[in-house]
């Protein structure tokens, strides 16, 4: 059957228009530095996410869903560069097909070396071979684009690990707000309360979270990169950092390094709104309509309990404080919860539901080792 020349054109305009949407793609999630991938990007995010969900439908187990999901980031970038390629083929394809003589197959075996060839002795004519070579450079750029882009990846995956495992020395894992306050006075049996060290901590985790607002919003598959710990995550880290910072200036406004905890808060906050939106997450934004949060008291109290074991300094009762609590808490806990779920996350005390439920875990303390005699 022979197709008509009309028919060929349109297929070729289309072939133009795949060729354009995949280097679009490759130049906004690559190069461009601000979340401009666009909807194959997110596509391919989304497919990739459906079977691992698939996956894990009958896996109860956190730590095997961690060792399941510990692959799906380097799954999201093999998936991202493979419909790069398919696409590219797909278009260029298509581009050549009212340059040939022959069928479309002919035009599908012509397109696809050239993605990893300079041109073809196959055709002649100088559009056809014009063709051949830009797919050939889209094919060359693309995937070098690809591996120099790990790098980069990488690096700031090792940036946020060393925080969150510094973290994890103080905090114990899975990290947790009372916790990093009982700890940090309690300064590993010491005598001598370090209190005074938090405002130093506020300070490098409004930078951390800074950090990560720009970089995983940017490059979305680092949200999916998991900490090699099973039982850490840079989510649970923010969150009990933030959540140390509000108890701190809840129960002891006077004591409290007020400045460097609410730039804490904000930054905090920040990066958990910038990243919820980048991942296309359904979030409240009206936070001044909000009933409350769905942390309940008695959860609260649970929390007070493990700092006054250390006798951390509290300077009100639990009734005045939980109000100032909340305020700072409704700030950031649906956006940290919904980040949280989504990425399927260790169950840390105070940080909402998963799906299957699971049961919250309290934070593992780190052996005292030996002290010198």
């Amino acid at each position: 059957m022979v197709v008509p020349e009309a028919a060929r054109v349109v297929a070729a305009v289309f072939g133009a228009l795949l060729v354009i949407t995949a280097a679009i793609s490759v130049i906004g999630t690559i190069i461009v530095p601000r979340p401009v991938g666009g909807w194959l990007t997110r596509l391919v995010d989304q497919l990739v996410n459906g079977a691992f969900t698939l996956a894990m439908v009958r896996v109860a187990s956190y730590k095997h869903r961690d060792r399941i999901l510990s692959s799906q980031a380097a799954a999201i970038l093999l998936a991202q560069l493979i419909a790069w390629l398919a696409i590219f083929f797909v278009g260029y394809s298509l581009l050549l097909w009212p340059m040939l003589p022959h069928g479309i197959t002919t035009a599908f075996a012509t397109a696809g070396p050239a993605l990893w060839e300079i041109g073809s002795a196959q055709v002649s004519g100088a559009p056809a071979r014009t063709t051949l070579d830009i797919a050939s450079l889209s094919g060359i750029i693309t995937i070098t684009l690809q591996i120099a882009y790990l790098p980069t990846l990488y690096s700031a995956f090792n940036r946020r690990e060393t925080e969150v495992s510094l973290l994890n020395a103080r905090s114990g894992v899975p990290s947790w707000g009372p916790e990093l306050l009982a700890r940090t006075h309690y300064a590993l049996g010491s005598g001598a309360s370090t209190v005074d060290t938090l405002p130093e901590l506020y300070q490098t985790w409004e930078r951390f979270a800074a950090d990560v607002a720009e970089s995983h919003a940017t490059y979305l598959p680092l949200v999916r990169f998991r900490s090699p710990h099973p039982l850490s995550s840079w989510v649970i880290a923010l969150l009990s950092v933030l959540d140390s910072a509000a108890l701190y200036l809840a129960f002891a406004p006077q004591a409290a390094p007020t400045v460097p905890a609410r730039l804490c808060l904000r930054s905090g906050f920040e990066c958990l709104s910038r990243i919820a939106a980048a991942m296309n997450l359904k979030v409240p934004q009206a936070l001044d309509q909000q009933p409350g949060i769905s942390l309940r008291y008695k959860d609260f109290l649970d929390g007070l309990a493990t700092m006054q074991k250390v006798n951390f300094p509290i300077e009100r009762e639990p009734e005045e404080a939980w109000p100032e609590f909340v305020g700072w808490r409704v700030n950031y806990e649906a956006t940290a919860y919904a980040i949280a779920e989504a990425l399927d996350v260790v169950p840390a005390l105070w940080s909402g539901p998963r799906r299957p439920a699971q049961k919250q875990i309290r934070p593992i303390r780190p052996p005292a080792g030996r002290p010198p005699k």
